[in-house]
């Protein structure tokens, strides 16, 4: 019995989807010291300190992205955008326009841009008269690679041939054998390593730029793909950034952080306790609090569809006719994967081709069999290119996918082009593993691609390209599964579903006003719902013009 508490707060009149299946909606909720104490009945009759007539508004869980790049993200503020460029002319125009306002010897770093839409890289040699003496580094949209001007390659050792290509990266080279300047997956670590690693108040200020973006679109929770290291990382002590932020008021989201399998070392433990490969003190999954805490190390097994670099077991039908690539030779990737598993991490595996997939679960299969840890949620991130057989192993091997459903819209043509027909099926599957068993959380991969939760469940329900191509129409699921994804099935991936991804009582009081239910609408209206308030731990983060007229 709640007895004669006085609330911190209590919402009356709302339409509240808890999709907590013992007390499915409500009209009433109640929240203490930052968590959910009852709902009707048990907390209508108490006191509050703040009451909310909802007005009849819609009330649902905080959202989760269970994949996104928070920093990087941030970072885009403060970075060219060269998203809506369409030819490499119009790249070298906005080069030469954004280096005429910095100082001199100041690098010119953008991002965004996309050669399946221009047709082409931009080269060094274009990129040299766009911007002078400027050093230019420009990131591809997929992360996977990059263009860098002459300055920056003679810089990196590229041109003299000092450099040292990281395993796993390519260096890629015209017809006359000189660098381009466009540089793919680990040797973008050469350019990242003449300004790495950020001040760690530069990155506290992207990680508050990005969180004030997730709060207005529903966001209480997200998961960061990768810190620490690689060509994926921002600092050796990035995770001090966010510490920074939260302790400066200016982290609004509650955050998993995913380190890099780069990070991890050698470890000297006792033999019993099968510590031989992580963080010092034994850090791993799970160390933190509800605000700020260590989830899965992230190790990468191929590249992107975007770049082709993905390792698919079919060539691709377009770029060369090419099988992708591997980060590390196959070995050293099972073997990051057993040791990390062995010492008691959860492991998330980037795995787009399905040739990489089959490498994944074989390796969390050996994992297991060597050491078994029923309970852990080990995670393959993207899925992009899932094999029907692979589906049954998936579910068989309790591995999550973690595909990113708005990937469909952005970049779905250029996908179709490069499975063909017998494959496009099988790209960034739902409702088969549903089917079998599997859950689906949602994410975003932001940058990358947009990372509205709303813009994404309508992805989940439509399947269409920008162009209207429905891929894989049988995949589709329903918007109750879609809004599921983004918040249930979110918070149960990152291990946190006692804790958040319903409303019921003794969970955490993150929760979303919206101007629709998802459900409610037709499905081509989901992405343009209004998110009008968000709340975490009980307080307001977003919308207090709205949450001050209600009463509060």
């Amino acid at each position: 019995m709640i007895g004669d508490t006085v609330l911190d707060l209590k919402l009356t009149n709302a339409r509240i989807a808890t999709l907590d299946e013992s007390h499915p909606t409500a009209h009433t909720l109640g929240v203490l010291h930052g968590r959910i104490v009852g709902l009707d009945d048990d907390v209508a009759h108490l006191e509050a300190r703040a009451t909310l007539d909802c007005g009849g508004r819609v009330v649902v869980p905080g959202f989760g992205d269970a994949h996104n790049h928070m920093a990087w993200f941030g970072q885009t503020f403060s970075e060219l955008d060269l998203s809506t460029c369409t030819t490499v002319q119009e790249v070298y125009a906005a080069v030469t326009r954004h280096a005429e306002g910095l100082a001199p010897s100041a690098w010119v770093v953008a991002s965004g841009y996309d050669d399946t839409v221009m047709g082409e890289h931009p080269h060094r040699l274009g990129l040299d008269a766009a911007a002078g003496e400027h050093p230019v580094w420009l990131k591809h949209r997929s992360g996977h690679m990059c263009v860098v001007n002459t300055w920056v390659l003679e810089h990196a050792g590229i041109l003299d041939g000092t450099a040292q290509v990281p395993a796993g990266g390519m260096i890629v080279l015209d017809a006359g054998g000189c660098p381009t300047g466009l540089l793919q997956e680990q040797a973008q670590t050469l350019v990242s390593a003449l300004l790495l690693p950020y001040s760690i108040d530069d990155l506290a200020e992207a990680i508050a730029q990005a969180s004030a973006v997730y709060a207005a679109e529903g966001l209480t929770h997200v998961t960061e793909a990768g810190i620490g290291a690689g060509w994926i990382g921002r600092s050796p002590v990035e995770l001090a950034a966010y510490v920074a932020a939260k302790q400066a008021g200016m982290l609004k989201t509650r955050v998993q952080l995913m380190v890099s399998s780069d990070a991890l070392h050698p470890l000297a433990a006792h033999t019993d306790d099968h510590a031989t490969f992580g963080l010092d003190l034994g850090l791993v999954t799970g160390f933190g609090d509800d605000h700020i805490r260590l989830g899965a190390m992230k190790i990468f097994i191929d590249g992107s569809l975007i770049g082709r670099t993905a390792a698919v077991t079919q060539p691709f039908c377009d770029h060369g006719h090419t099988t992708g690539s591997y980060q590390l030779s196959v070995s050293e990737l099972t073997a990051r994967i057993r040791d990390a598993h062995a010492a008691g991490w959860t492991v998330a595996a980037h795995a787009i081709g399905d040739e990489a997939i089959d490498v994944a679960l074989d390796a969390f299969e050996s994992a297991q069999r060597e050491h078994p840890r029923p309970r852990v949620r080990h995670r393959i991130e993207h899925a992009g290119i899932v094999r029907p057989d692979q589906v049954a192993r998936f579910a068989h091997l309790g591995v999550t996918p973690v595909p990113q459903p708005r990937f469909l819209f952005e970049v779905g043509d250029t996908i179709v082009n490069a499975v063909g027909p017998d494959r496009m099926d099988w790209v960034y599957r739902h409702r088969t593993f549903l089917e079998s068993g599997v859950r689906v959380p949602g994410s975003s991969d932001r940058p990358i691609a947009a990372g509205s939760p709303l813009a994404g469940m309508q992805s989940m329900v439509q399947r269409r390209t920008s162009n209207g191509t429905v891929l894989g129409p049988h995949e589709t699921v329903t918007a109750a599964q879609a809004l599921r994804a983004y918040t249930v099935d979110a918070a149960w991936v990152a291990g946190d579903d006692d804790h958040r991804g319903s409303l019921a009582p003794g969970k955490l009081a993150d929760f979303v006003f919206l101007s629709d239910h998802p459900g409610e609408v037709m499905t081509d209206d989901i992405g343009d719902i209004a998110v009008l308030a968000t709340f975490v731990h009980g307080r307001c983060v977003h919308g207090a013009d709205l949450i001050a007229t209600l009463g509060l």
